[in-house]
């Protein structure tokens, strides 16, 4: 197994997606395909689910000889690929003698004076974890946001509650949070939405950790765009769109009324 990225801009999304998946879970179970890499698990609560596809045209290399399925510490594995340079290519590679360890290196085709080649070794671990079958849910309400505008909203709404009720009508989205301090709510005109679709004359009511959905799925450095699909029956799914045929999806469990 050897995959390589090279371009600047997918090594700065694949740091930031172990970035924000260390957040949900300390072990993932990675599932390399021959046509694309498929990583999913849940965080300790069973709260979130993340669900990644990433496919092999979104890789410089990607010379896999038959589907293998690893295991790894998350936190490690993103402090190694954090130390990535600009204008080093990252290599991440399987020998087939030893199947137990995965390899980093960070090297170029051109040698730069004071930048030198990295190479890393890190053990990979034994986590059983049964992957969910995802079905196909005809949502009520999918709206798309630019992930700048989004994630400030929620960083400032994170300091006035735990909590955050989505409020969703055919003329406008409101998003309000509540706490000992007090009360944070924010209108969002459907103009300024870059789409957005709702089931004719449906009103959605619905409420969702704002912790968790603040500090596992919602990031700027992923996409410009995020996505957001909310049904009365399902969990809320939040979708960022990679290029390539490759996205990271999370899902939210709606909390219940008391």
């Amino acid at each position: 197994m050897l995959i390589q990225i090279s371009d600047k801009k997918k090594k700065e999304l694949f740091v930031s997606l172990f970035s924000v998946l260390k957040n949900c879970s300390s072990i993932i179970n990675m599932n390399i395909f021959l046509e694309y890499i498929h990583i999913q698990g849940m965080d300790k609560s069973h709260i979130c689910l993340f669900d990644t596809k990433i496919n092999k045209k979104w890789f410089d290399k990607y010379e896999i000889k038959e589907s293998i399925k690893i295991s790894f510490d998350t936190v490690v594995f993103h402090s190694i690929i954090s130390t990535k340079s600009d204008s080093q290519y990252l290599l991440i590679y399987i020998n087939d003698s030893n199947s137990d360890i995965i390899h980093i290196d960070f090297d170029s085709k051109e040698t730069k004076k004071g930048e030198f080649k990295k190479s890393f070794k890190m053990n990979l671990i034994e986590y059983e974890y049964d992957e969910m079958s995802i079905p196909t849910v005809d949502y009520d309400a999918e709206f798309t946001l630019s992930s700048k505008l989004i994630t400030d909203m929620f960083s400032q709404l994170n300091n006035f509650g735990d909590d955050i009720i989505i409020n969703c009508s055919e003329e406008n989205i409101s998003l309000t949070t509540n706490g000992s301090v007090g009360e944070m709510k924010v209108d969002i005109p459907i103009d300024d939405l870059l789409s957005y679709s709702i089931v004719e004359n449906e009103k959605i009511d619905l409420t969702y950790s704002l912790v968790y959905i603040y500090k596992m799925c919602i990031t700027n450095k992923l996409s410009n765009e995020i996505e957001f699909s909310l049904g009365t029956q399902c969990p809320m799914k939040i979708s960022y769109s990679l290029g390539d045929d490759s996205a990271v999806l999370f899902f939210i469990a709606p909390k219940l009324s008391d």
